[in-house]
């Protein structure tokens, strides 16, 4: 077993999961499973959307991967499993927490970064269907919303 491989394939990981997002949100929630993800544009009442389905989905493959190391089925199940946990940990902290505030954790920052990706979530949210969408990604942020969060000072 080689560590350094080991500790690589994490951020490697982490990072493949924004294109998954990215890739998932666009072709598959805005797609043939919008039914599951529509209730995000057009909330309901209640706390649980079905598109939390979609955090249940990752969690299910990243805890599959955590156990198959463990039976020693798969070597890289812990760091891939680890590295989709991670990214699920930050998704929920940036989307569900901070940009929705599901949670009042977060109410107010002066960070340009975080001023950028939630800019650009409100882009992404002002299409209440399925189509005409943009902004799909959820820790890369386009440059023009950093120049725009420049600007503006609270």
């Amino acid at each position: 077993m080689n560590i350094a491989l080991h500790i690589m394939i994490t951020p490697v990981t982490f990072g493949a999961m924004e294109f998954m997002a990215w890739f998932s949100h666009k072709y598959i929630m805005h797609g043939f499973l919008w039914v599951l993800h529509k209730d995000h544009h057009q909330p309901q009442k209640g706390w649980f959307e079905r598109n939390d389905t979609f955090f249940i989905f990752y969690a299910a493959i990243s805890t599959g991967l955590l156990i198959a190391w463990g039976e020693g089925v798969f070597e890289y199940g812990l760091s891939i499993g680890l590295g989709i946990l991670f990214y699920g940990i930050s998704y929920f902290v940036v989307h569900d927490v901070f940009i929705h505030q599901r949670l009042s954790w977060f109410k107010r920052t002066d960070n340009r970064y975080f001023r950028a990706i939630r800019k650009a979530h409100k882009v992404h949210h002002k299409h209440l269907g399925k189509g005409k969408g943009e902004c799909f990604g959820m820790l890369v942020v386009p440059t023009k919303y950093f120049k725009e969060a420049a600007k503006v000072r609270r």
